[in-house]
């Protein structure tokens, strides 16, 4: 490897980096995370078989580019040597990343309006704006047990298919995306879509449901989902990050 080779390679990562800590950091802006359980990972750039993810015990919102941790997909841990994982963080993204190479990005939250919604038997239902995107594009993977099982990735993957948003019965929400920006403009529909569902279901009155005219045009407007969601990841993205340096932009380091 040259020496600017080795040096793209090395930005290359290092952006990877920032962008996931980024995620990490807003997921716990939102509220959306939970503890030390739950997960995002990122692709490493140029290595399809490395993927990075959160060191066990870290809080989201402490989450720095230099402390993510670099898995292969048989689990061994590349960098820092013997950091520690979580097993079913693992389970469910080796199985994403294994199954499809362009996934960059992986997106897994307990938040409580998903969590709440993938209790419900009707899912995610046509209601809002943000709920109609994703009408047909949604998976939904029947709850297992907590993800030790790694016999249980090969169902995920089933479920999910050409989709890229999921509701994990009885446990929560999942979105990959080519990109962080992607996976995070999915994951903030989908969390937003099931927290207006709630919110409106909770009042006791009648709701209306759109025109099935309606529906089928933002599934027209939505054609190609992948490239609605990337498109409105990568215009808000800067923003975000702003929003994170104004306030704590050691998340870079």
């Amino acid at each position: 490897m040259t020496g600017d080779t080795a040096s793209a390679s090395a930005s290359a990562d290092q952006a990877a980096r920032v962008d996931l800590a980024a995620a990490y950091r807003l997921v716990a802006h939102h509220g959306w995370d939970d503890l030390i359980s739950t997960h995002i990972s990122a692709k490493v750039p140029g290595k399809e078989d490395r993927f990075l993810i959160n060191r066990r015990g870290e809080l989201f919102g402490e989450i720095k580019a230099s402390s993510l941790v670099e898995l292969a997909l048989d689990g061994t841990v590349i960098s820092p040597p013997g950091a520690p994982v979580n097993a079913a963080g693992f389970t469910i993204h080796s199985a994403v990343h294994a199954s499809n190479p362009e996934v960059g990005c992986v997106i897994h939250l307990h938040a409580p309006y998903g969590t709440a919604v993938s209790m419900m038997r009707c899912g995610l239902l046509p209601l809002s704006q943000k709920a109609l995107a994703l009408q047909g594009r949604l998976a939904y993977h029947d709850y297992e047990g907590i993800a030790l099982d790694l016999g249980e990735r090969a169902r995920l993957i089933a479920d999910l298919g050409d989709k890229r948003a999921m509701i994990l019965r009885n446990h929560g929400t999942l979105a990959i995306g080519r990109t962080v920006a992607e996976a995070f403009a999915l994951i903030y529909t989908l969390e937003t879509a099931c927290k207006v569902q709630v919110l409106a279901q909770s009042c006791g009155q009648e709701l209306v449901t759109p025109s099935e005219q309606a529906q089928r045009n933002v599934t027209r407007q939505t054609a190609e989902l992948a490239d609605f969601m990337g498109a409105f990841g990568e215009t808000a993205w800067p923003g975000l990050l702003r929003l994170l340096d104004a306030g704590d932009p050691d998340y870079r380091t």
